[in-house]
């Protein structure tokens, strides 16, 4: 809105906490198609899916056969948080991409040599988007140069010219940041954003240092039972290129996250492509060996299944949802289909997989369930509907939820800020728009308010004029 693609701000004031290049790419996807949930969506969605075909071309050039391959990219297409997070918007999928992009080119530069420029523009696109994630990322990258002998690339001048154009629109615009707001940009962008996250719990954002292998048990069974087995694997055959590349990435970045003292669900992004790497690596064992599988694949996959029409009872019985009861029907067929395969030592089971599990993650993500986060405190749709019919553009709104919540402020095209009890006292004497629940309400007795309606328990007040409370 504000044309300032150089220095943008997020209602009115400085935005310095991110690289803008998604940030760039969804305002160009708004000029194209206008301000909505698809516009939004669809940058990030789009960059996210090329992880696929890129993940693909990697397996392609460190196996033999073209199996294991298809398999890498096939558990990394069915990985609940890749699905997900490539729709919201948010930047760890595009950086997943750029990643692989980085990796594929630096496996093809060994035999063609001008393959080496897309190193340093994935670098460039990487530090675009999520700024101090290329440290880790590039050592990683670094490490598996080393590691598998491919020191001889860093004589390559194609990777030194494709590291200075893919870094000069970095360099200039962090350059441009400094100029326009000095030390502060330093002090949000680089600290607060960056280094403090390593050894403080930024927001009360903490965990355990197991807190991502609890990730990996809530979202990528049944996966996640063939891991260790891929990982073994790894170790044995670790003088391999790809027995190097996942050790190397799945032991540097798992430990740095692991270690962090800030602990998010979307840091555990870039682990992804490993995990899937090991994964394939697993299931191709178990497809070429033919061997009988053990008692404990069987037990796992029951269980899902188990679970599975557990949740269509439940759904039936309470509360009924029939996307839910389709979902599960459709998991514990495919799931028990697959745990009866395992029995008859069929290695088509691992088709089974696929298939069941990307039916029901389309089935979901093309269900109003797939972004729980919308309701996990209360449905934000119909409160962002009332504030943005009775607000005017610009209205900053104050309510007495106990935090913000950036979904309440897209869909409503207005900040909604979050404050204590004594505080809303204060602000009715200046602030006309109030979004107060029952109980607050009745505390606050504003005398002299219109009730300009009511949503999910919260009523927007309109203070006229603007009097001390009661």
């Amino acid at each position: 809105r504000t044309g300032s693609w150089l220095h943008p701000t997020i209602y009115g004031e400085p935005y310095l906490l991110k690289p803008p290049l998604m940030d760039w790419l969804i305002a160009l996807s708004y000029k194209l198609g206008g301000i909505n949930e698809f516009t939004t969506r669809l940058p990030g969605a789009i960059l996210s899916a090329c992880g696929v075909p890129l993940l693909y071309l990697l397996g392609r050039e460190v196996f033999r056969h073209h199996l294991t391959a298809v398999f890498a990219a096939s558990v990394y297409l069915t990985l609940l948080p890749v699905v997900r997070h490539g729709r919201l918007a948010m930047l760890d999928g595009m950086v997943n991409s750029c990643f692989l992009l980085l990796l594929w080119c630096l496996l093809k530069a060994r035999y063609q040599k001008h393959w080496a420029i897309g190193i340093g523009i994935s670098l460039g696109l990487i530090s675009l988007t999520k700024g101090l994630l290329v440290l880790p990322l590039g050592a990683i990258a670094f490490l598996f140069l080393l590691i598998d002998q491919r020191v001889k690339l860093l004589s390559n001048p194609y990777l030194w010219l494709g590291i200075v154009l893919g870094n000069l629109p970095v360099f200039t615009w962090y350059f441009a940041q400094w100029q326009h707001y000095g030390h502060s940009f330093w002090q949000v962008h680089f600290h607060a954003q960056g280094w403090q996250r390593l050894s403080n719990a930024v927001e009360g954002n903490s965990g355990p240092i197991w807190y991502y292998l609890l990730e990996l048990l809530k979202y990528s069974l049944p996966w996640l039972w063939f891991w260790p087995g891929g990982l073994y694997l790894a170790w044995q055959r670790r003088r391999t290129s790809w027995g190097c590349l996942i050790l190397i990435g799945t032991i540097v970045y798992l430990g740095i996250i692991s270690l962090m003292k800030t602990k998010l669900p979307w840091y555990i992004m870039p682990l992804y492509p490993f995990f899937a790497i090991a994964v394939a690596v697993k299931l191709t064992q178990l497809w070429e060996k033919r061997k009988h599988y053990q008692l404990n694949l069987t037990v796992v996959l029951g269980l899902i299944a188990v679970a599975a029409v557990a949740g269509c009872i439940y759904f039936i019985l309470t509360e009924p949802q029939p996307e839910l009861m389709v979902m599960g029907l459709v998991l514990a067929v495919s799931m028990g289909f697959a745990t009866w395969l395992v029995k008859q030592n069929n290695r088509k089971f691992i088709s089974v997989l696929f298939i069941g599990l990307y039916l029901t993650l389309t089935l979901l993500m093309t269900s109003k369930f797939w972004l729980w986060e919308l309701n996990e405190a209360f449905p934000v749709k119909p409160v962002a509907a009332l504030i943005k019919k009775h607000t005017e553009v610009g209205a900053i709104i104050y309510t007495s939820f106990s935090y913000e919540r950036p979904s309440l402020n897209f869909y409503s095209d207005r900040r909604v800020i979050s404050r204590e009890i004594t505080a809303l006292q204060e602000l009715c004497l200046t602030q006309p728009y109030l979004l107060l629940d029952q109980a607050t309400l009745e505390i606050l007795q504003l005398p002299s308010s219109i009730a300009l309606g009511t949503a999910e328990g919260f009523t927007l007040v309109e203070v006229v004029p603007r009097e001390a409370c009661q």
